[in-house]
């Protein structure tokens, strides 16, 4: 697997999958849309992916994430900024990375290391964003994203430091079609993803179907109600 045009480090197999994941999704166009995310595609890359949404101009809130961020921070972090994971000194090159991400747009590769001190060992991570379309034209943009870490997390929270930035301008395959992405066969009504990170169009649910009354004879024997 690739990123950049050059190998994924095996010691980051989640990123390695999330980034085959999308590119394989958008067949050939500028970025998959929101609503084909399918969790099951992620396979083992899950509890280090999360989804994003822009908000502002280089603010990007945490909508479903995976356990691994969780165990990061010590706390739930659904809704919670971008910046979270960050250093002060660091939470402007996020910003700028992210803005880049969601408006050229782009992919973004970070290379991290954890903050250290008591509790707290050396842990090295990286960070992996690359932008969702939203043809449905309702909510903020989306964000695919991957935080892994490897090493011994310790006190949390653990926050990071920004190593080094790579961004990769994305090139859409002329005559790209949405029909020609790997899983568009279209699923039956009883295959749709089961949570995740696909969020669930709004649907119409019938009333609830009554029994048929059943009448009582006085015999104490039972008939249908016709």
């Amino acid at each position: 697997m690739s990123l950049f045009g050059k190998p994924i480090p095996l010691s980051y197999p989640a990123i390695a999958r999330v980034d085959a994941y999308w590119d394989a999704l958008r067949a050939g166009r500028a970025m998959p849309d929101r609503a084909e995310v399918d969790p099951r595609g992620l396979d083992t890359a899950l509890e280090f992916a999360f989804l994003m949404e822009h908000v502002a101009p280089g603010i990007g809130r945490v909508r479903i994430s995976g356990t691994h961020l969780r165990d990061l921070l010590g706390m739930e972090v659904r809704g919670m900024p971008l910046t979270a994971f960050f250093l002060p000194e660091s939470r402007a090159r996020i910003q700028s990375a992210l803005e880049a991400v969601v408006t050229t747009p782009q992919i973004a590769d970070i290379t991290l290391s954890g903050e250290r001190g008591i509790g707290r060992p050396a842990l090295a991570a990286r960070l992996y964003m690359a932008p969702l379309a939203n043809r449905a034209g309702t909510g903020a943009p989306r964000v695919l994203a991957c935080l892994e870490s490897h090493g011994e997390i310790g006190r949390a929270p653990r926050r990071f430091a920004v190593e080094q930035v790579e961004m990769r301008r994305i090139v859409e395959t002329a005559g790209a079609r949405p029909e020609d992405r790997p899983d568009a066969a279209p699923r039956s009504r009883g295959d749709a993803p089961q949570g995740g990170f696909a969020e669930e169009a709004a649907g119409f649910t019938p009333a609830e179907r009554r029994p048929h009354l059943r009448l009582v004879p006085s015999d104490g024997s039972e008939a249908d109600d016709p």
